[in-house]
């Protein structure tokens, strides 16, 4: 079993006591976001789970506990966020240079394999438009180069809390012949630094499909071969193998504006404050 921490929240980030804390006691309790009252045990023990993939924007805690978390002797790899939009977007975001530096060092720790990049959501703006997200985008692959073998992007997609998010930034979909433009450049560019650039669960784009949590990438962070039917729980088009993720939904504190997971930014602020690391679940408590 894959065990995915988490698509639902910044656990590396924010979370570091509660994670380590479950791989102490050898599970966590997980909720359906959509019945709360439907509750999975997902085993944290090397008997149980092939690897955690982790996703972050910034993982330094995780940096900082590295150490102990090795010491549970599950493999991990890392799907690590890294835009360059302003405080505008990303409100609570250390600094881009030492968010390179932490990945530059996890990549040093644990190998560039076993680090994913990835360049998500793409939004358009008038600030934020094709020639910023080449200039931001090359620039980032330069800092990277040699500390990451692959990127993956998508595009931004329109959910009604995204929409409700982001109302007055100007926000736009461009049309597919603009994404493709950007995408074949992104790529060029990628190419340049040794990078291999993908996409993620896009119709039409011209890169190849990616897999955030893909067999490949998977069997190089675990040693070994895995289960490699497809996730049913994720959307159409995306390509992941199957896991079990133990984030909750609507308690990421970054704030960022195109979340997908935080309902509002408020929201998700008072749900953070409810977090109790001895507690099995996640930002809630088992009654």
């Amino acid at each position: 079993m894959i065990v995915s921490a988490s698509r639902r929240t910044d656990i590396p980030a924010f979370y570091m006591e509660w994670m380590l804390a479950r791989l102490r006691a050898g599970f966590a309790l997980v909720r359906n976001p959509m019945n709360p009252a439907q509750v999975r045990r997902v085993g944290l023990t090397p008997e149980e789970a092939d690897c955690i993939v982790f996703w972050s924007k910034n993982p330094a805690p995780l940096l900082a506990r590295i150490g102990e978390l090795e010491s549970f002797g599950i493999p991990f790899g890392i799907n690590f966020t890294l835009n360059a939009y302003r405080a505008d977007f990303e409100p609570r975001l250390p600094p881009v240079e030492t968010r390179l530096d932490t990945f530059r060092a996890l990549a040093g720790r644990i190998g560039r394999r076993k680090m994913t990049w990835r360049y998500d959501p793409i939004l358009f703006t008038p600030e934020y438009d094709e020639t910023f997200h080449i200039d931001r985008f090359g620039r980032l692959a330069q800092a990277l180069a040699g500390h990451t073998e692959r990127c993956i992007v998508s595009f931004l997609d329109f959910y009604a809390r995204t929409v409700r998010n982001t109302a007055g930034k100007s926000v736009c979909d461009p049309p597919p012949k603009d994404r493709n433009r950007l995408a074949a450049e992104l790529a060029r560019i990628g190419r340049e630094y040794g990078i291999e650039v993908e996409a993620c669960a896009e119709s039409g784009l011209c890169l190849p499909a990616a897999a955030c949590i893909g067999s490949s990438w998977v069997r190089a962070i675990c040693g070994r071969g895995i289960d490699e039917r497809k996730d049913p729980g994720q959307r159409p088009l995306c390509n992941c193998v199957r896991s079990a993720d133990i984030g909750s939904v609507n308690c990421c504190p970054h704030g960022c504006l195109y979340c997908y997971a935080n309902r509002t930014p408020g929201s998700a602020r008072k749900n953070a404050a409810a977090y109790d690391p001895a507690s099995p679940f996640l930002c809630s408590s088992p009654a």
